[in-house]
């Protein structure tokens, strides 16, 4: 070896072109353990992805796939290209933030421009299969034949041994044919189906999923679809279900045969008769801003909504003004040095602070009973106050409690805001002659405010949709009268949005409870990008 290779470092490739032993070690290193990771984990993402791709696809879900499949090679872009370096920590915060965030406003917003609710929650097809399936009926003259659920490749079926004692297997798109060679076991079912797999009918009672499958099929007994299907609900025997209503699908109608009554799709998502009635059927439809238009001139539900609009900004305003009063007005007695056990008397107002909303919602609510509570019996000797029965003591109720359970947030703000004040500037302010009330005002609050008032900003936005707190306590009641929905004196726009829901039980209008959440969102939003500008100017004044 020369002395110039001697002196060459050994990362500098060679005269020849060969690379160095470092540079050797240094691909390596990057093939390691590291790389091997990566690939693995890329490979779970990758077969995630492809699952979901697939399960979109079996569903017709477009617009699933689509996404999916964006996403997913955006996510092998990133990762397996050196130039997106940034990307590779930022790609999964942004994808849940995509998935989780906006796509959830995205997909709100566009609920609200339709009538998806109850009666309307599929597409025309749905509809019209829904239709046709709730006006079955058992035909009068049907026997009870012997069945069994039969598998062919994924597909279910239906084997029954007719009267004749014949074997006749068929599908929801094959009427029933007879097959031979088919045994019969003592119960009368068919056990073994040439072509077929019997299941058992323990694994059909076990299987959710699978019963639920085998009670929605029908089988046609014949091509004659007025001779209607075979429908089972145990899965051991089966009858003749028929529907008098017929779907024309070039006049788009429903003729009822009975009653030769025809139902008409309309632009409504609805099939309506001409005397006015409609089958309980339907499918949503887009209905533009109807919506948000029915929330403020619906007599039944603009009322209702007004008094819970203003209670909501009520109950923000007055939750945040007291809490912080109290936390402010505490933290200011108890930061006096001259006060002996200040350590654990802070400890004991931070209690309420720590405990779980939904527990002391619960507390509160079983001490404020009317028969038995504690409150009453103790505070008010034993008077009948029914806390949850008057609108007026039911909303006194709920802001004691919030405030019982906020102050010791703001408590611990305060103090901590007040230890950090300049101690020269006070002091200068006192050798000025001015007193406590003065200083007060004129240096401790405004420079509280300044670190202060975008919690307070924060604090109101959470206390506008303080949903937990009401829910459990009062459940929004009592009742308004007279209103189509179930919402309540001291229900907020939160929690009346749930209510129009429906998640809850009863009917639901997912469009116009999406409505008023685009409504809330715009409100809140429009509030606080004024509040930070004023705080803003607090900032600039110190």
């Amino acid at each position: 070896m020369s002395v110039q290779e001697q002196a060459r470092p050994r990362s500098e490739p060679r005269p020849d072109g060969s690379p160095g032993r470092e540079s050797h070690a240094r691909g390596w290193r990057g093939l390691g353990w590291g790389f091997v990771v990566k690939l693995l984990l890329m490979a779970l993402v990758n077969a995630f992805g492809l699952a979901v791709i697939l399960a979109a696809f079996r569903a017709e879900s477009w617009f699933i796939l689509g996404a999916s499949i964006v996403l997913l090679l955006i996510a092998d872009v990133i990762y397996f290209t050196k130039r997106a370096l940034p990307l590779k920590y930022m790609a999964p915060g942004l994808i849940f933030l995509l998935v989780f965030q906006i796509f959830s406003m995205v997909y709100t917003g566009y609920v609200a421009f339709t009538n998806y609710g109850t009666g309307h929650s599929g597409s025309q097809e749905q509809a019209v299969e829904a239709a046709l399936i709730q006006d079955e009926q058992r035909l009068p003259d049907s026997p009870t034949y012997p069945l069994s659920v039969v598998d062919r490749g994924g597909e279910l079926g239906f084997a029954i041994v007719d009267g004749d004692g014949d074997v006749r297997v068929g599908t929801e798109l094959e009427p029933l044919a007879t097959v031979g060679g088919a045994q019969v076991g003592d119960s009368g079912a068919p056990t073994e189906v040439p072509g077929w797999t019997v299941i058992p009918r323990a694994q059909v009672l076990s299987d959710t999923e699978l019963q639920q499958r085998v009670t929605n099929l029908r089988v046609p007994v014949s091509d004659d679809p007025e001779r209607g299907s075979i429908r089972t609900r145990d899965g051991t025997s089966g009858a003749v279900y028929n529907s008098s209503l017929e779907w024309d699908p070039e006049t788009q109608t429903i003729t009822d045969t009975e009653t030769g009554t025809v139902y008409r799709s309309t632009e409504r998502g609805s099939f309506v008769a001409e005397d006015g009635s409609s089958l309980p059927a339907g499918w949503y439809v887009p209905v533009g801003f109807d919506n948000f238009v029915r929330a403020f001139t619906d007599e039944r539900l603009a009322g209702p909504l007004l008094q819970v609009t203003v209670w909501t900004f009520a109950f923000a305003i007055l939750t945040t003004l007291t809490s912080f009063g109290l936390g402010l007005l505490l933290a200011i007695i108890y930061n006096d040095p001259r006060i002996r056990g200040r350590k654990v008397i802070r400890t004991l107002f931070i209690l309420p602070y720590a405990f779980p909303v939904f527990m002391s919602a619960l507390l509160w609510r079983g001490m404020l009973n009317a028969e038995f509570g504690i409150v009453n019996d103790l505070f008010f000797l034993g008077a009948d106050i029914n806390w949850f029965g008057d609108p007026m003591l039911a909303r006194l109720a709920v802001l004691w409690v919030n405030l019982w359970l906020s102050f010791p947030y703001w408590f611990l703000v305060c103090t901590g805001a007040l230890q950090s004040l300049p101690g020269d500037t006070l002091e200068a302010a006192e050798i000025d002659g001015a007193g406590r009330f003065r200083r007060f005002r004129s240096i401790m609050l405004p420079l509280l405010l300044v670190s202060t008032a975008p919690l307070a900003i924060a604090s109101f936005a959470f206390s506008f949709n303080n949903f937990t707190l009401v829910y459990l306590l009062t459940g929004g009641g009592p009742n308004f009268r007279g209103s189509s929905e179930q919402i309540g004196a001291t229900d907020l726009l939160i929690t009346a949005v749930y209510q129009i829901s429906g998640v809850s039980g009863g009917s639901s209008d997912y469009g116009l409870a999406s409505a008023l959440s685009i409504i809330i969102f715009i409100v809140i939003g429009t509030i606080s990008a004024l509040a930070f500008r004023q705080t803003r100017k607090l900032e600039e004044m110190q």
